[in-house]
């Protein structure tokens, strides 16, 4: 009796990024804003950190530093509320921060950071020293400034 011919199982071979080299950036250039980045990120982590540990964490009375059984005052209220907000609305902005710090990194491992998202020219080096995280290049960027302005 013949055996039938064993069957061969390909295996799913493991992708990886493939680092493109960047033609704009030299290695040192990419370390250099990659680190930049992290410690950026890092900050901003321990900014969060802080809101939530001081915002959220604790209650309307605990905040205040009323110990009595007496109900807050409408204002004292209204105010606790309002700073409760605020602090949410910074942790939002900075989570928003930490988004692009992300997509940065991503960018500087496919190749493809310090170029505008939008025209694919370079972003200046004096751009990305003060916002390592750009995304679009100056003109790009007022270009998008104005279309969220007039809503569109």
């Amino acid at each position: 009796m013949k055996s039938k011919p064993k069957k061969k199982r390909l295996k799913a071979k493991k992708v990886t990024k493939i680092n493109k080299p960047n033609k704009y950036f030299s290695k040192m250039e990419l370390k250099k804003y990659k680190d930049l980045l992290l410690k950026h990120r890092e900050k901003i982590m321990g900014e969060i950190e802080h809101i939530t540990s001081n915002t959220l964490k604790t209650s309307q009375r605990d905040a205040s530093g009323d110990l009595s059984g007496y109900t807050l005052h409408m204002a004292d209220v209204a105010t606790d509320h309002y700073d409760r907000e605020f602090s949410l609305g910074i942790a939002g902005a900075e989570q928003a921060i930490i988004y692009n710090i992300d997509e940065a990194l991503k960018r500087i491992e496919d190749g493809s950071y310090g170029l505008c998202s939008t025209c694919d020219r370079p972003i200046s080096k004096k751009r990305l020293n003060a916002v390592p995280y750009a995304e679009y290049c100056i003109a790009c960027q007022e270009k998008e400034e104005l279309m969220q302005k007039k809503g569109v």
